[in-house]
C-alpha cells in the first residue's frame, strides 16, 4: 500500500508553454501550470465552472518529452506526487507553494 500513499492523478491543460531549464549536470526540469475543470450547478440551477491550477514539474526524460511536444493548450493526464517546499523571498519573507512532481505523462486530445 505505500504505493497509494502520495499518489496525484490529473487530467487538464496547459496554461503556458512549460518552462525549459537545463542545469549544469545536463539534466532538464520542465516548469508549467495545468488547469483542471469542474462544474456543477448551484443552488439557483445555474451552471458553474471551477476552474484549478496546478503547479506541474517534471525532471529528465519526461522534461525532454514535455520540451518536444507539449504546449499552452495541450491536453494531458499526469500522475505525480504532491510536495511542499519553501523559500526565503527576496524581501526575507518565507514563502510557500505546492507543487506536484510529474512522473508519467500521457498526451491527449489532437
Amino acid at each position: 500500500m505505500n504505493t497509494l500513499r502520495n499518489r496525484v492523478q490529473l487530467i487538464g491543460n496547459l496554461g503556458n508553454d512549460p518552462e525549459i531549464i537545463t542545469l549544469e549536470s545536463g539534466k532538464k526540469l520542465a516548469k508549467f501550470s495545468l488547469a483542471t475543470n469542474d462544474s456543477y450547478k448551484d443552488a439557483s440551477g445555474e451552471k458553474v465552472e471551477n476552474v484549478q491550477w496546478h503547479n506541474i514539474v517534471a525532471w529528465n526524460k519526461t522534461a525532454e518529452i514535455i520540451e518536444q511536444y507539449v504546449t499552452k493548450g495541450k491536453e494531458i493526464a499526469i500522475e505525480g506526487k504532491l510536495t511542499n517546499r519553501s523559500w526565503d523571498d527576496k524581501d526575507g519573507q518565507k514563502r510557500y507553494t505546492t507543487e506536484i512532481i510529474c512522473n508519467e505523462l500521457l498526451m491527449l486530445g489532437k
